[in-house]
């Protein structure tokens, strides 16, 4: 019998019990939005952070979006991001009316390339979104450094808890943004979204534009503002969680570096495993030139994998009139080699064990 290891269990997690107590206190308080719990959830994730200020949001998009109006991102500026991520800062870059402009990746990291970004800087330039892909901090230092004034923003989505000799993940930057959507490495019940920063003045103006631009109730004087608020039931699941995402972390990269130690193929290249904490394994990333055949093959040995991300933002459909000269070879080639392998804590050695086997036993 063919041993099935899942892509992702999230019925694994084995907190349940923990949660239903944390969503009864919210339920028999009767206040479910912008309440005790958000409160005491964003002091406690600033702490985590090492930051002066964390503001809830509904969503990882809302915290990109509300970043960039936050910092003055208005129409017709460019705003430089990476390709390689899934549309999602892109998206948040329309909806400013911004227009995005790509720097192409490292090849060994697929993180956003310093030397790529300063050869797209212009005049119109207003802000760069690094983003932490995989788990794997991004060069934000080397950013900084060639964006001069600008603001840089950490897109944090899949990087709750890494953090390197500069500081953690969303201390690195301007601002930094979270997603807490289920399957991230914190992640909540629903949808969630946080940005953090070391500025009172940018918390408070996030602060105005996720309630509709409110500066006090019924009062709007900041432009852009809407309707964003993560509400009391996530935050007191984040809370719940938040304590053990560092052990959570670790199961992580136990199981990256097993993958990275194991693996051994021609035709699969392993992503460099984690080194200290600057890489927390959100998602566990090989190439390969044959990628399809690859994925074909696990399916076949009862491995589930996913692709983390088929199309890079300038060739999806809705950026073709937009990106039609843009030239980014290490961003589309990684694109059409990447694969997800299945890494979860709850990942057991024997299912860790299936995976290896089978990427060793592929006939090519």
């Amino acid at each position: 019998m063919i041993l099935r290891v899942p892509f992702n269990d999230l019925s694994r997690a084995g907190d349940a019990a923990d949660l239903t107590e944390a969503i009864r206190r919210v339920l028999d308080r009767g206040h479910f939005v912008l309440g005790p719990e958000g409160a005491a959830f964003e002091q406690e994730f600033a702490a985590f952070c090492g930051v002066g200020h964390c503001v809830g949001v509904a969503s990882g998009s809302d915290a990109l979006e509300l970043a960039l109006r936050a910092v003055g991102v208005g129409p017709d500026d460019e705003i430089v991001t990476v390709a390689n991520a899934s549309m999602y800062s892109t998206l948040a870059i329309l909806a400013c009316g911004a227009r995005p402009v790509y720097a192409d990746v490292d090849e060994a990291t697929l993180t956003m390339a310093p030397a790529a970004v300063a050869r797209v800087l212009s005049g119109r330039t207003r802000a760069v979104i690094a983003t932490h892909l995989y788990g794997r901090l991004a060069d934000v230092a080397g950013v900084r450094a060639v964006a001069g004034q600008l603001p840089v923003i950490e897109d944090c989505a899949q990087a709750h808890g890494a953090r390197n000799e500069q500081g953690a993940a969303g201390a690195l930057a301007t601002l930094a943004c979270f997603s807490f959507y289920p399957t991230k490495n914190l992640g909540a019940v629903g949808d969630g979204g946080a940005v953090t920063t070391g500025d009172p003045a940018l918390a408070a103006r996030l602060r105005a534009l996720r309630q509709y631009g409110w500066q006090q109730k019924y009062r709007v004087t900041v432009p852009g503002g809407r309707n964003s608020r993560l509400d009391e039931v996530q935050a007191a699941v984040l809370r719940q969680r938040l304590p053990q995402l560092p052990a959570r972390n670790r199961a992580r990269q136990a199981i990256g570096r097993a993958y990275a130690e194991r693996i051994r193929h021609a035709h699969i290249r392993v992503m460099p495993p984690p080194r200290g904490d600057e890489h927390i394994v959100h998602l566990a990333v090989v190439r390969s030139d044959r990628r399809d055949d690859l994925r074909a093959h696990l399916e076949r040995a009862g491995v589930m994998t996913d692709v983390h991300y088929p199309v890079p933002d300038h060739r999806q459909p809705v950026m073709l009139d937009r990106a039609r000269d843009v030239a980014l070879p290490v961003t589309e080639r990684a694109c059409e080699e990447v694969l997800t392998l299945p890494c979860f804590p709850e990942l057991s050695a024997a299912e860790v064990d299936h995976v290896i086997a089978a990427c060793n036993a592929w006939p090519v």
